[in-house]
């Protein structure tokens, strides 16, 4: 049921901005196991199961990169900018589909084939403006009557699709892991507080959600799922990145070296110690680069103590990502139990 869910938000598209497929899958996973979902005026999805006392919000962002389309040439190209963090060569020759005003439409992102390249083409820096999107048009009425204008969101195209060892390859695995982590937490947990599960919007250009609805709720606690680089493949050192995929949930101490956030330490201590409690495995980790919704969560109003819960997937921010569920479930299962019980704050 688990990897079922998983592969309905990593095969959906909601690129930054432009999250409405993802709320869609939100809401109705939810209905009837919280007490109120309502969206802000930025497009955050809060699902609110209430208690007394202490308040934790659990941020975990819908959005996912892409690109949005910035000219239409008269042959029918299409020329686009990157929404987020792409390393532009995994956008070469890939699939893509172009939400347009009529539906969607599939197009593939165009290069020079190999067997015309110079010796000076192959040794060319891939730069995101010499790339181009095909959709099979000859001209740009074409393009126009296939609904798709200056403005349209593009996202890859890419099934969630099953690997060996329980791990799983897709798109947007950064952050629909988080996604599915929040929507198994709240449907599963038994908790005496107010929770607010906050599934943010255009986290990949500037935490922008988790800025705004942390600021109106004005939890007393913050929690972020999202995915975090393991160090147990081929071109990352240990040094880099620490920690491994199928070794648990990692509770990120800091992040970008310092200085971006220190975790809580009291909230560090209670979720360790439902980890410890229950024998759930869980990592540690102090990373070099990179934020979470909790880096800005932190920081909203007179600060509010946060802590990001991260599941190690490899290759993030490019269409394949991998992640092992049985660290998703551990995940899961860490933060069901850590909020069984109030924190000593």
């Amino acid at each position: 049921m688990v990897y079922e869910l998983l592969k309905k938000l990593s095969d959906a598209h909601g690129l930054s901005g432009f999250e409405g497929n993802i709320k869609e899958i939100v809401r109705k996973e939810l209905d009837g196991y919280v007490d109120e979902v309502f969206e802000d005026k930025l497009g955050n999805l809060i699902a609110v199961k209430r208690g007394t006392g202490t308040s934790v919000m659990i941020a975990s962002h819908m959005d996912e990169i892409g690109l949005m389309v910035q000219y239409i040439d008269e042959k029918g190209f299409i020329k686009f900018v990157g929404i987020g963090g792409w390393y532009n060569p995994t956008l070469h020759t890939q699939r893509v589909v172009l939400h347009g005003k009529n539906g969607p439409v599939h197009g593939v992102i165009g290069a020079k084939p190999p067997h015309v390249m110079t010796p000076e083409d192959r040794k060319k820096e891939i730069k995101i403006e010499d790339l181009y999107i095909d959709i099979g048009a000859t001209s740009a009425e074409d393009v126009e009557k296939a609904g798709i204008e200056i403005g349209t969101p593009v996202t890859i195209e890419q099934d969630l699709i099953k690997l060996t060892n329980d791990r799983v390859t897709g798109k947007a695995l950064d952050n629909r892991v988080g996604v599915l982590v929040l929507i198994e937490t709240l449907r599963r947990m038994n908790t005496p507080m107010t929770i607010y599960g906050v599934f943010t919007v255009q986290e990949e250009i500037g935490l922008k959600g988790a800025k705004v609805s942390a600021f109106a709720l004005n939890p007393d606690i913050a929690i972020a799922t999202d995915v975090t680089i393991p160090g147990d493949h081929p071109g990352v050192t240990k040094k880099e990145a620490s920690v491994e995929m199928g070794k648990g949930p990692v509770l990120v101490l800091a992040s970008a070296s310092g200085r971006g956030l220190l975790a809580d330490a009291r909230l560090i201590s209670w979720i360790r110690n439902a980890g410890d409690k229950k024998n759930i495995p869980y990592q540690l980790e102090v990373g070099d680069g990179g934020n979470t919704d909790a880096s800005i969560i932190n920081l909203v109003r007179d600060g509010i103590p946060s802590i990001p819960l991260s599941v190690p997937s490899r290759y993030i921010h490019s269409p394949v990502e991998v992640v092992d569920m049985k660290d998703v479930q551990a995940t899961i299962d860490i933060l069901v139990e850590v909020l069984k019980k109030k924190p000593k704050m």
